[in-house]
């Protein structure tokens, strides 16, 4: 099934681990085959991972965007979540970690980290964090 990519002036997004920009019109891009893309705006930037969720989100994202190396990321997932999961006692929180898990262990990735932004979206409700950089919402992939 074909992903319809609709972006707007100037959107950046990556392509199979290139960074591609949208020229200065809203443009609609259809990729026929299977690809790694992610919106700008998913995308975590190494400073940003400052928190026990977002230090899950990060090496999920590594391993969507560079799926033939992903198990050099897997381990900092598994560590990290086991942290997070260790001091968590909410079992919808709880559950959401196992689903992400479990698509981390069938490499579906994009679908974990669409997860792991709810991880982030408790986390900030939580501690009374203002989420910079990475919103909670999202559509790409």
């Amino acid at each position: 099934m074909p992903l319809k990519l609709s972006l707007r002036p100037g959107e950046r997004f990556v392509l199979n681990g290139a960074v591609v920009q949208n020229g200065d019109r809203r443009a609609v891009l259809i990729l026929q085959n299977k690809a790694s893309v992610l919106r700008e705006k998913d995308i975590m930037q190494s400073e940003e991972v400052n928190t026990p969720a977002r230090r899950i989100y990060f090496p999920v994202m590594m391993m969507y965007l560079d799926e033939a190396g992903a198990d050099r990321y897997y381990d900092e997932f598994v560590r990290r979540m086991g942290e997070f999961m260790g001091v968590i006692v909410n079992p919808d929180v709880l559950a959401e970690c196992v689903n992400i898990s479990r698509l981390c262990m069938t490499r579906e990735y994009y679908k974990a980290l669409m997860l792991c932004r709810k991880l982030i979206e408790y986390e900030d409700e939580r501690l009374g964090n203002v989420p910079s950089g990475l919103s909670a919402g999202g559509d790409a992939g």
